[in-house]
């Protein structure tokens, strides 16, 4: 029980600090989760990028015939 009374002490005399912690946990937290759930949705596949020469000629203006 001990503590728990001295986390509650140090998030009344330094809430930040112990939101600071918090939002770290949590971003410790979230990679470990998130990206196990995508993988068995298989969301994540590989795109296949475009070729170069179809994106210089894109951005260029310059279509290809």
């Amino acid at each position: 029980m001990a503590v728990m009374q001295k986390l509650r002490m140090f998030v009344v005399q330094e809430p930040i600090v112990a939101a600071s912690c918090f939002i770290g946990g949590v971003g410790l937290f979230l990679p470990a989760v998130v990206r196990p759930m995508l993988d068995s949705f298989e969301s994540s596949k590989q795109v296949q990028p475009p070729a170069l020469n179809d994106v210089v000629a894109n951005m260029t203006g310059k279509k290809q015939v």
